[in-house]
């Protein structure tokens, strides 16, 4: 790492004998100039630092779409694998929030700040959202959404509870959909937490842009998969999560016995991934995010960095392709998320790159093999 991690200054620097991943596709070799922290229009090296790629695959900075970043090391073990910015969904303290925000030679950081729930929802009496985060009613969902966009927003998350688990208070349909319409009026992306296929279809029928998790109590039935084709809708699976939660509740006493008398709560990991098959048929983005976090009240800790590795092998294992998985953390996630600085390496784009060898477009692998790390045309690993 340069000697300076902690405030790199962009160089023009030049990558000579790279391939390009681009769209799903691995280039021919070629010359990439960054300059002034952008990906230059030509290929003059001239005053700049020669880096010889040969034949190493250069990337755009990996996009985590869902996190729940707390600490600057956070943010530090996620640039160390390639990953250059995160999307935190759901966090109860802002001001830990917005500090760990715009911290130079780190990966930037987006919000959705706190969480839409129920009034008196297991997310605020026991995960620490704050009672505002509540919403009363079709007519409270303005008041949610503006608050949130004062205090710093990007997006908007909702949470919705499965009406059949023991303890739950979930939002009704009419006000996740109001919630959704008050945010595409603020021009703000919803994103919500569904846990099972009737969590998912409240989500579809109230117009989610975005949703995450993917339900492990069985298979999508044909009306739901209609509805997914209906909509477009885009799903941040969190498989390692998913797997996560089937290994540390699933085997429990307790979860066995729910799970005999209430189908919903049956957990099997082979369910989220047909889940994955499922979206990808119906021709939806699979985007790639882990729901990183250190909280030992969460279901399970899935490490920042090294999780969203283990969730682009999962999503291949599912059935997607590696480029369409590699694509879920980069154009794709840069597209659905309004990044239009990132996500490609393309003249005039923010230089968040990272350096590999081998070619992962036939293994998925490849993108552990790392060379280096930029973020904003300085090089930071």
């Amino acid at each position: 790492m340069p000697a300076d991690a902690t405030s790199p200054q962009p160089t023009r620097t030049a990558f000579t004998n790279v391939r390009v991943f681009d769209r799903g596709a691995l280039g021919a070799p070629t010359t990439v100039v960054i300059d002034d922290g952008v990906v230059s229009e030509g290929t003059s090296t001239e005053g700049a630092k020669i880096i010889d790629a040969d034949g190493g695959a250069l990337l755009p900075g990996l996009i985590d779409t869902h996190v729940h970043a707390r600490t600057r090391e956070h943010l530090e073990a996620a640039r160390a694998v390639g990953v250059t910015t995160l999307i935190d969904l759901g966090s109860p303290d802002l001001d830990v929030l917005h500090g760990l925000q715009g911290l130079p030679g780190l990966p930037t950081l987006k919000s959705s700040g706190h969480s839409a729930s129920a009034p008196g929802s297991n997310f605020i009496v026991k995960m620490g959202m704050p009672p505002k985060s509540g919403v009363d009613g079709p007519g409270d969902a303005k008041r949610f959404v503006t608050e949130r966009k004062s205090e710093g927003s990007d997006y908007i998350k909702i949470l919705i509870e499965d009406p059949k688990f023991p303890g739950a208070k979930p939002l009704p349909t009419e006000t996740i959909a109001a919630i959704v319409v008050a945010a595409h009026d603020a021009d703000l992306l919803t994103i919500a937490h569904v846990v099972s296929a009737h969590t998912l279809r409240s989500a579809l029928d109230a117009g989610v842009d975005v949703v995450t998790h993917a339900a492990l109590g069985g298979e999508l039935d044909g009306e739901t998969k209609a509805l997914i084709t209906a909509h477009g809708t885009v799903i941040i699976p969190t498989l390692g999560m998913m797997h996560g939660v089937v290994e540390t509740i699933g085997g429990k006493l307790m979860m066995k016995v729910v799970g005999a008398l209430v189908p919903a709560a049956r957990m099997k990991y082979r369910f989220a991934e047909t889940t994955v098959r499922a979206f990808r048929d119906a021709g939806s983005t699979v985007l790639v995010g882990t729901d990183a976090n250190d909280d030992h009240g969460a279901p399970y800790q899935v490490p920042f960095g090294e999780g969203l590795h283990d969730e682009l092998r999962r999503l291949v294992a599912a059935g997607l392709s590696p480029a369409e998985a590699l694509d879920g953390a980069t154009s794709h996630a840069a597209r659905i998320f309004g990044l239009h600085d990132r996500g490609r390496v393309a003249p005039g784009l923010r230089a968040d790159l990272v350096l590999i060898d081998g070619d992962p477009t036939a293994d998925i692998t490849a993108v552990r093999q790392i060379r280096g790390v930029w973020i904003g045309g300085a090089q930071v690993v």
